[in-house]
């Protein structure tokens, strides 16, 4: 019994030298990731103490410039965006005109039927508001 005990803590609990290669590992990989993180941000320091002045002296050329390069950018990707949803309408409309009913084709037609039968109704009621005053 007492046996049995011993076994199953074994497996229950790592062997102590497993636990500090775990540990060894842990502190090695925060310690690197920790020196990389403090050289970066010296190294961004540094950037932007070089580029500052530079960025200082150029600013009336570069803000135009970075403002005309993002109406450019939106106006492509505007550009773009709208030729897709044109080609998908008239792929949608050549699917519909063929027969071969593309998603959303039954409430077209549902529309289409109700709108038919109201302007019947109202041409129906204008007919007979046109015979009302000729009478």
């Amino acid at each position: 019994m007492a046996e049995q005990q011993q076994i199953q803590q074994a497996i229950q609990l790592p062997p102590r030298s497993h636990q500090v290669v775990k540990a060894a590992t842990a502190a090695t990989a925060g310690g690197s990731f920790l020196l990389l993180s403090g050289l970066i941000l010296v190294g961004t320091v540094i950037a932007l103490t070089i580029a500052t002045p530079l960025l200082v002296i150029f600013s009336p050329v570069l803000v135009p410039a970075v403002i005309a390069v993002g109406l450019i950018i939106t106006g492509f990707l505007a550009s773009g965006g709208f030729g897709v949803a044109a080609i998908s309408v008239l792929s949608w409309i050549y699917r519909y005109v063929s027969g071969k009913k593309p998603p959303g084709a039954e409430s077209l037609d549902q529309a289409r039927m109700k709108l038919t039968g109201k302007a019947r109704e109202m041409k129906d009621r204008a007919e007979q508001y046109a015979g009302q005053q000729t009478s």
